[in-house]
């Protein structure tokens, strides 16, 4: 048990570039991933706790349901989106669906409450 804790110590003490090599070497030597590796080391390298998670700045605003109001639905995701009947028909029926894809907070906010006005479910994501 000694010899695992004097290996974290030391695992702690490597810097990023001395991880990565890390993992290219238990890569080559054990056919190990080298993104699980660096997951593994990246932390240890990082000091003893990983930084706080950073605000989400883009959002993918996935319709999830038509809430039986599929006609006030299309409606609204053909003005959002500029996709003609057909297209945005098809989109409502196959939810759940992204609707728009990395828009920012408002957007996604604004998408939202205009899809929901009109009857339909909406996630953030």
């Amino acid at each position: 048990m000694a010899d695992i804790n004097s290996l974290v110590e030391k695992l702690s003490e490597l810097t990023v570039l001395e991880a990565a090599d890390l993992a290219k070497a238990l890569e080559e030597k054990w056919g190990v991933s080298a993104a699980a590796a660096v997951a593994v080391a990246g932390p240890a390298a990082g000091g003893p706790a990983a930084p706080a998670a950073e605000e989400q700045t883009e959002f993918d605003v996935i319709l999830t349901g038509d809430g039986g109001k599929k006609i006030n639905v299309i409606k609204e995701v053909r003005a959002i989106t500029q996709l003609g009947l057909g297209e945005a028909k098809a989109l409502v029926e196959s939810a759940p669906k992204a609707i728009k894809e990395g828009v920012n907070k408002a957007e996604a906010e604004e998408i939202k409450k205009k899809i929901e006005e009109a009857g339909g479910t909406v996630e953030l994501k």
